[in-house]
């Protein structure tokens, strides 16, 4: 399995909103320029969340994104559906069903049923790990330095 950088990026930009005071946003710029992405393709990314209602859009002068749930509220899968789609990890082809010369070869897998355990165990675990949750580990000594920096730069960047 791969996973797109783009989830790994929509999942900090959800941090870096996380950490916004109440009725800030932050604009899609200054979010793409921290996570050294391009502006466009961030943008892109940016809608996709907007989309699936992780956050919300405020347009204008002062205009940014902002969250648009709770943190508890967004687990990581959430993040993962609104970047890479919904689809299964797993599609059998058909090769032991052409390799033993079954009749219908596409509806033989002897690994469809494992697939389905390891996704489901996936999918869980990611559902269990919230922006709440990640937000807390961002507390833990070894980031304190390095996320007051990162406070100081949200504080010159946010809007409202």
């Amino acid at each position: 399995m791969h996973m797109k950088p783009g989830v790994e990026q929509s999942v900090y930009a959800v941090l870096l909103l996380n950490m916004l005071p109440d009725k800030a946003v932050l604009p899609g710029e200054a979010i793409s320029q921290q996570l050294g992405t391009s502006p466009t393709y961030f943008q892109k990314l940016l809608r996709k969340l907007v989309s699936a209602g992780l956050i919300t859009s405020v347009p204008g002068v002062k205009g940014g994104f902002k969250l648009n749930k709770n943190p508890e509220d967004i687990s990581v899968f959430n993040i993962y559906v609104a970047i890479e789609g919904q689809q299964s990890l797993y599609s059998p082809s058909g090769v032991l069903g052409d390799l033993l010369e079954l009749e219908e070869p596409e509806r033989c897998c002897l690994l469809t049923d494992l697939m389905i355990q390891a996704e489901n165990a996936w999918r869980d675990r990611m559902e269990q790990e919230t922006i709440a949750s990640l937000s807390e580990k961002m507390k833990e000594q070894q980031f304190q330095e390095k996320t007051k920096k990162l406070t100081d730069w949200l504080s010159q960047k946010l809007v409202g």
